[in-house]
């Protein structure tokens, strides 16, 4: 083969490695919380509107898909507020560019029955289960706070939700702060205590939301934009007729599917969260929204769950995308 040969042999094959680069699509890390766009996700409606393949990726906690994004495999993932602000506060180079759910009865901690609990001060010197640094981990610190329960005297355990479920099952856990499809599985056996809605109007508001690593979302911004107006529309839906949504078979099928809780539990729980449309999102990814992540890292650190803090949080805050699906 001569010289000129090779070398057009050459182009040919980096021509088609960045084909084949660019055809791999795009990495999301979703989790198992119960929403309205799972049903989105469900019927390719992300993919159509970005014009882009979308590799799903099923994760079982924030600080995976955290560690996820950090590592640079995954550009966009779905985390809670609590992740967030443990990731913002070590300085990880992400943005919120959308928030999917205000946390209510969606999370709740869970005791057994026979456990011997009954009320908050039971809880001392009993092992409850929780995966670290997520939200529900947050609201258990903050219920113990506003119980006035020495966390110390607490057994946490930082298991993730399927081995709670597993843990549970064996009798090893007396409680577990958690969501679906964990949750159904300890609530079976179970009595709630408390949950987020209630921690919330205690001062320890909490969010599910969407992450993007700052150099994807320089390069892409017209993806986002699509994903934020597909997120918005089917937002929209559900909140124009929220029990017709939920009543609606096809819908709780494929959330069902895509979180593995039973039917009836998803249409119990959709009503569990608030989703706020676009219009609330383009003022709450400001100011308000800073605040919580703010308020969340200084919780944290006082936990001694990091060791520092950001002067400033709303560089991890941007409502630029929500703004461009608005106009």
């Amino acid at each position: 083969m001569t010289r000129p040969q090779l070398l057009s042999l050459f182009v040919s094959l980096a021509l088609a490695a960045g084909t084949a680069h660019a055809d791999d699509g795009v990495t999301i890390a979703f989790q198992t919380g119960v929403d309205p766009s799972k049903v989105a996700q469900a019927d390719g409606d992300y993919e159509k509107a970005t014009g882009k393949k979308i590799n799903w990726r099923k994760f079982e906690s924030g600080a995976e898909v955290i560690a996820a994004v950090a590592s640079g495999d995954v550009p966009i993932g779905n985390i809670g507020s609590s992740p967030l602000a443990a990731a913002a506060s070590r300085g990880l180079p992400i943005q919120t560019f959308l928030v999917t759910g205000i946390i209510g009865e969606s999370e709740a901690l869970v005791v057994r029955n026979g456990s011997g609990i009954s009320k908050p001060a039971d809880l001392a010197g009993k092992k409850i289960a929780v995966p670290y640094v997520s939200t529900t981990h947050y609201s258990l610190l903050a219920a113990l706070k506003h119980w006035q329960v020495d966390a110390g005297k607490v057994t946490i355990l930082n298991l993730r939700p399927s081995e709670i479920a597993a843990a549970w099952q064996r009798g090893d856990i007396d409680g577990a702060y958690v969501w679906e499809p964990a949750l159904g599985k300890v609530k079976a056996s179970g009595k709630v205590l408390t949950s987020s809605a209630e921690v919330s109007k205690w001062g320890a508001p909490t969010y599910d939301l969407w992450i993007v690593r700052q150099d994807f979302a320089q390069k892409n911004p017209d993806f986002l934009k699509q994903f934020v107006k597909v997120t918005g529309k089917v937002f929209e839906r559900y909140n124009q007729n929220p029990k017709g949504f939920a009543a609606d078979a096809a819908n709780v099928d494929k959330i069902a599917r895509l979180t593995g809780s039973k039917p009836e539990e998803v249409t119990a729980l959709l009503p569990g969260n608030r989703y706020p449309s676009l219009q609330e999102q383009s003022a709450l990814l400001q100011k308000p929204f800073v605040k919580a992540v703010s308020d969340t890292s200084a919780f944290l650190k006082s936990q001694g769950k990091v060791d520092s803090l950001q002067a400033d949080y709303s560089p991890y805050v941007t409502n630029r995308f929500v703004q461009a699906a608005l106009n």
